[in-house]
């Protein structure tokens, strides 16, 4: 999940822009990713090695660099991390692009007016607004991916249900091993769950049980008081 929320926000930051050379190929991302199955991603990563027999770094008036045999660097392991990250950075990226929309504009203006630097403005006034909109969602798509890891038993990497597969080949306990998957599953996406709801309290503590200013609104508010009292000063 790591992988593909970095992956997502770039993206997203990519499908924000004005210039159609970095939305267009983010756009195309989004609809190559969203729109095929995990599981088609898995076993076409898996066998890439099928296309590209060779991975070649070739530079010119160098030649060639390197060349690694593509089953060497693509193993079941990094064929399963490599799908799974980017198929769910297609998703994550449309989620954050959401969360950045939902800041309105004239916040980021007047704190730009201030002086604010872009980083400032980002981590105190557009963040923390835009993660009310982001957690929701962002945690319903780690559990599910959670739960689609289950997949890469296709490939044989050793996850929890290719283990039990596994035992139950051999104990023809089919059943009570099936059990226990789905067991530490729900253990899993239980605590998953209380953290989630944590993460989205916390985000969300100015609301709680009252209408108030959004909390970008509020911190600039706060950050105008002080610039006003700082020039009385003076």
């Amino acid at each position: 999940m790591f992988f593909a929320s970095v992956i997502g926000m770039i993206v997203a930051l990519m499908m924000l822009s004005p210039s159609k050379m970095l939305s267009l190929p983010a756009a195309g991302f989004i609809w190559w990713f969203r729109g095929t199955p995990a599981l088609v991603q898995l076993i076409l990563w898996y066998n890439l090695s099928l296309i590209f027999k060779d991975i070649t770094l070739w530079l010119p008036g160098l030649g060639t660099i390197f060349s690694i045999p593509t089953n060497t660097i693509m193993t079941p392991l990094v064929a399963a991390v490599v799908a799974l990250s980017l198929h769910e950075a297609g998703y994550m990226a449309e989620i954050i692009r959401n969360g950045l929309k939902s800041v309105s504009r004239g916040q980021t203006e007047a704190a730009l007016c201030l002086g604010m630097k872009p980083s400032l403005l980002l981590r105190r006034i557009v963040i923390p607004q835009a993660m009310r909109v982001i957690i929701p969602p962002t945690g319903n798509e780690t559990i599910n991916l959670l739960k689609t890891t289950s997949l890469v038993s296709i490939i044989a990497v050793g996850d929890l249900l290719y283990s039990a597969q596994a035992i139950y080949a051999r104990t023809f306990e089919t059943i009570p091993l099936l059990l226990v998957v789905t067991f530490w599953y729900l253990v899993v996406v239980s605590i998953m769950t209380v953290g989630q709801s944590y993460l989205e309290r916390y985000y969300s503590r100015d609301e709680a049980g009252h209408d108030s200013a959004p909390v970008g609104l509020s911190r600039l508010g706060l950050i105008l008081t002080m610039r006003e009292k700082w020039r009385g000063a003076q």
